[in-house]
Formats: C-alpha cells, sequence, structure tokens
C-alpha cells in the first residue's frame, strides 16, 4: 500500500474519530462530514485504481442497498439520519467482503454501547428514552476495516 492510500485511510480515520467526537457530545453528525467521507471515497477509487465497471458501480449499489436499509431503521425511530448518511458513506469506501464484517463489528459496538447508557440512564432513573450516539459504533466498525485494510 502507498503513502497516498494511507494518507487518504489517515484522513479518513481522523473524519470518523471527528463524527464520534461530534454524535457523543451533541448527538448528531454533521452533514459535512458525512459529505466529506462520501467524497474522499472518489478520490480512494482512483488512489488504488478501482475500475469504473464493475468496480465503482459495485460501490455505488452497496451504497444505495445500506443507505435504503438504515433509511428504514431511521424511519422505525432505530437510528438518526446522521448515522444512515455516515453507514451509506463508508459503505463507499469498503467492498462488500469487507463491510460486512465492519457491519458486524459496528452492531457488536452498538448493543455494548446501548447497554451501558442504558445502565446509565437507570441508574440516574432518568425518564424517557436515552438517545444513543450510535455514530461511535459505526465508526469503531470503520476504523476495524482500516486497520483491516492496512494489516
Amino acid at each position: 500500500m502507498g503513502v497516498f492510500q494511507l494518507a487518504l485511510l489517515g484522513v479518513l480515520a481522523m473524519l470518523l474519530i471527528a463524527a464520534s467526537v461530534s454524535d457523543w457530545r451533541t448527538r448528531t453528525i454533521s452533514n459535512g462530514l458525512n459529505t466529506a467521507i462520501a467524497l474522499g471515497a472518489l478520490v480512494w477509487w482512483w488512489a488504488i485504481g478501482l475500475p469504473l465497471w464493475p468496480g465503482v458501480g459495485w460501490q455505488l449499489l452497496l451504497a444505495l442497498v445500506t443507505f435504503a436499509v438504515f433509511a428504514g431503521l431511521f424511519a422505525l425511530g432505530a437510528m438518526g439520519g446522521g448515522d444512515v448518511k455516515l453507514v451509506a458513506a463508508l459503505a463507499l469506501w469498503f467492498s462488500l467482503p469487507l463491510f460486512v464484517p465492519l457491519l458486524m463489528v459496528m452492531a457488536i459496538a452498538g448493543g455494548v454501547l446501548t447497554l451501558a447508557l442504558l445502565i446509565a440512564h437507570r441508574a440516574r432513573r432518568a425518564e424517557g428514552r436515552p438517545e444513543i450516539p450510535y455514530g461511535i459504533a459505526i465508526s469503531l466498525g470503520g476504523l476495524w476495516a482500516i486497520f483491516r485494510t492496512i494489516s
């Protein structure tokens, strides 16, 4: 892997960390961060020499299907809009054989995060449902995929 490719993955990692911090602090992930991640995939495709067809076509299809599935979860109130856009943007970066385990890491991290925040919510005897900053779990899945790409 070349220096430019490593630098791109480093930028992606920094954007994912920024998304996590933002989601923790404000329970939102900005459209600007999600747009930067999505547009960065275009440079990534060029850097790795991904062919327009079928390579880019498959990545776009994966992102579209991911967006549709997670938009359904958004409609059910299971996740926020920024989370949906973040996971779809990550689908532009990683091929299906790496994206599926990314989703598994994300789900495990999200389950642990949700459980921890539910316990804290009940310990404080707070009312209502706690807001879960799921962008943290999505980012952890993305960081895992970056590590797998580098190693």
